[in-house]
């Protein structure tokens, strides 16, 4: 448990780097999601859900 909190704590960090560091750049992000067909955005979500469990194993010792 003591480790999904530790991951939920570097997900905060760094989205608030992106909010606090570039709101300009956040901005334009969210208008582009927006824009994005529901399958891409669906892709890609499972794509970054690949890589994350890939890189937890990895670190892991997998």
């Amino acid at each position: 448990m003591q480790d999904f909190f530790g991951a939920i704590g570097l997900v905060l960090v760094i989205e608030g780097l992106v909010y606090g560091g570039f709101p300009g750049f956040a901005r334009k992000l969210a208008a582009e999601v927006l824009s994005l067909p529901e399958n891409a955005l669906r892709i890609a979500g499972l794509v970054a859900i690949a890589a994350g469990v890939g890189i937890v194993w990895l670190i892991r010792g997998g």
